[in-house]
């Protein structure tokens, strides 16, 4: 069974994305992984401290993407079998990562308008130069 993997960061682009990985898995007959990732920033002073549960709430938060993401896709489409998963790291290592074994690794394209909405943005750009399967960068529904 083919497994679609789709990147999501709870933006309208990784939702877009969602819609077309949902899509991609029924058509195909698949299953679904939505993934996200969590990476602490960097601290400018390694001395500063870092106030508790700080990190946790980084992690939280990609949990609560994947899992409204998930209850979304069974929206969708119910019959499609799909998981979550979270990861710390960086998004473009992890997603590369994800993609051995995918049939189609599915991402958002960055998009605010103006140049920048023609750009791709850089875990997109990383991920297309990297991915070990086919990948799909979805642009944004409008602003094109």
């Amino acid at each position: 069974m083919d497994t679609i993997v789709v990147g999501v960061d709870g933006s309208e682009a990784s939702g877009v994305a969602l819609e077309f990985a949902v899509e991609e898995a029924a058509r195909r007959k698949g299953k679904l992984r939505v993934v996200s990732t969590w990476e602490f920033p960097a601290i400018p002073q390694p001395e500063m401290a870092v106030a508790p549960g700080v990190v946790e709430a980084y992690r939280e938060q990609a949990e609560i993407t994947v899992a409204e993401a998930v209850e979304r896709a069974k929206e969708l489409a119910p019959d499609v079998p799909t998981e979550g998963a979270v990861f710390g790291g960086y998004a473009g290592d992890v997603l590369v990562d994800e993609g051995r074994g995918a049939a189609v690794l599915v991402l958002g394209r960055r998009g605010r308008g103006g140049l920048a909405g023609l750009l791709m943005g850089s875990v997109s750009r990383y991920v297309a130069d990297r991915a070990p399967c086919p990948v799909v960068i979805v642009p944004p529904l409008t602003g094109l």
